[in-house]
């Protein structure tokens, strides 16, 4: 009798150790759970903060590209002596974070017209921003033949271009275009285009936005004077610069530190910096006109997270419309680099 005793203490004992674990186990799940519970709740928190820290930089880059539409660059002087300077958010420059709420955001702003415009864009800017590729002059020629034949209204292809007939003996076959282009990723699908070219550097050097043929008379001016066949040089990206004919690294480099603190308000300023052989090479491409469509990147910060949340938009300034601005694209979710 003792020994059955003895016995059934220990199964006893051992199923209460046994329920212990068993209860430690779900207390455990349990915790973990709701540790989880709290981290997702957490994040999506900060995440939808971030986000409209972001969304709220972007609108004041786009409020300061309309006050710059509507005020003049440079305000006389009460004594009317030298102008006094405007300080506001330049194109292609270092915006230094702005606080905002809990946290602050960080806000690039791009003008298209630092870009070459593959809707409007001659055959020589065409074939000049593929200078930094390491390409034969074949593969050029047949890229930039194959862009004006894409973006004609005709079908016949030029000497090194390509149309339906080429098009469709593909592995996977589709129309030639004969209209402008969409977007830039469109360039994908034209003949000789390689995805190393492309995401190589040259989709960071193309534009596709345009004025429409039906608009207010003064687009139609703007679209009268702009050159399509000029590069923009206080908007060009250091990647556009070396594009340009007869461009040196050293003189790139003298720009990029020129436009740190101010724009070029003229050519002779370039002269200057650049000095006569390089100007002359490069004089027939630039410009100092800027075109109505700008890129804007801002992304949204907290003071005590890691977590970034940014947008992406292009939006046309013009006095014209009501609200001085027009949203021609969002994206959500730009990815973040630090």
């Amino acid at each position: 009798m003792k020994s059955i005793l003895k016995s059934e203490r220990g199964i006893a004992l051992f199923l209460v150790l046994w329920v212990m674990a068993l209860l430690a186990v779900i207390a455990g799940e349990f915790c973990h759970a709701m540790r989880t519970e709290v981290n997702i709740t957490r994040n999506f928190k900060e995440e939808t903060q971030t986000y409209y820290i972001a969304v709220s930089g972007l609108f004041r880059a786009v409020g300061e590209l309309v006050v710059n539409e509507f005020i003049p660059r440079k305000s006389q002087a009460p004594d009317g002596e030298e102008e006094q300077e405007d300080i506001r958010w330049r194109i292609n420059t270092d915006i230094p974070a702005t606080p905002f709420g809990d946290g602050q955001f960080k806000v690039e702003r791009e003008n298209e017209s630092g870009k070459v415009n593959l809707n409007r864009a001659g055959e020589t800017l065409l074939k000049m921003m593929l200078t930094p590729f390491e390409i034969e002059d074949t593969e050029k020629n047949i890229i930039v033949d194959s862009i004006m034949d894409w973006r004609d209204k005709d079908t016949f292809h030029r000497v090194n271009g390509a149309e339906d007939e080429y098009y469709l003996s593909l592995p996977e076959p589709y129309k030639c275009k004969n209209d402008d282009f969409t977007s830039t990723e469109e360039l994908l699908l034209v003949r000789g285009v390689t995805p190393v070219i492309f995401y190589g550097g040259l989709k960071d050097m193309l534009s596709v936005y345009q004025d429409d043929e039906t608009g207010s008379e003064r687009d139609t001016q703007r679209r009268t004077v702009y050159d399509f066949n000029r590069i923009n040089i206080n908007a060009a990206s250091p990647q556009m610069l070396r594009a340009l004919p007869g461009m040196t690294e050293d003189a790139v480099q003298a720009i990029m530190k020129y436009r740190e603190k101010k724009d070029f308000r003229s050519l002779s300023d370039l002269y200057s910096i650049v000095g006569a052989e390089v100007y002359a090479a490069i004089s027939p491409y630039i410009t100092l006109s800027l075109f109505p469509y700008y890129t804007i990147k801002s992304v949204g910060m907290l003071n005590e997270s890691r977590t970034r949340q940014g947008v992406q938009a292009v939006v046309k300034i013009d006095r014209t419309l009501r609200k001085g601005y027009k949203i021609i694209q969002w994206i959500d979710g730009l990815e973040y680099r630090s």
